[in-house]
Parts: C-alpha cells; structure tokens; sequence
C-alpha cells in the first residue's frame, strides 16, 4: 500500500505530540520530484546510526532534543534549531529524550 502524502494546498500540523509521542511513528509528509519532507520520531535513547544521502539535507528539532553529530563534532539540538547538511556529509543521530524532527531533503538531479 502507498503512503499517502500531502496534497498541494493541504495543511500540516507539525506542532509537538506531547502526550500522545508513544504512540507516534516516523512518517514521510511530503514528496515530490525534487525534494522530501518526513517527521522523525526518536524515543529516548533511540539511535540513527551514522550514514550519508546524496541530496542537502535540513533538520529542525521539533520537541525533545537530540545529539546530532556531523563534521566531527557533536551538538545537542533542542526546539527551534535547525541544521544545514550539504549532500554526502556523514551524520548521526541520538535521542537525549522523546523527540521528533522535521527532516527536507532536497534532491538535485543531474
């Protein structure tokens, strides 16, 4: 079965889940052509082991915080902070507490 995304137009609530973040799962939102937009969900202690996409990449804390670790370093990312990745920068990800991010990436074609 499909997953269904977004339709040109159609509203998104992206604010935090609070209360009902146990039950909710990562889930793409949008996805066109060119660029993809998911809502990651990281329970505590949850791990995105380190790896690399071919395409720029925006994360933006969204509730919780997360240790993001690129270019040799390690910064905890709280609500309200959003991060520029160039395409095939290698990253990880670490959940501090119940947190969601709100990943784009954008595809560049050739």
């Amino acid at each position: 079965m499909a997953i269904a995304h977004a339709r040109s137009g159609e509203l998104l609530d992206i604010l935090p889940f609070a209360e009902t973040f146990p039950l909710e799962q990562s889930i793409a939102l949008v996805r066109s052509e060119h660029w993809e937009v998911l809502r990651l969900v990281l329970p505590e202690g949850k791990t995105v082991p380190e790896h690399k996409v071919n395409s720029v990449t925006l994360l933006q804390c969204l509730e919780g915080s997360v240790d993001l670790t690129a270019h040799g370093t390690t910064q905890k990312m709280r609500p309200g902070h959003l991060v520029y990745l160039a395409a095939g920068v290698p990253h990880a990800l670490r959940a501090r507490n119940d947190a969601s991010v709100l990943v784009t990436m954008l595809v560049e074609r050739e």
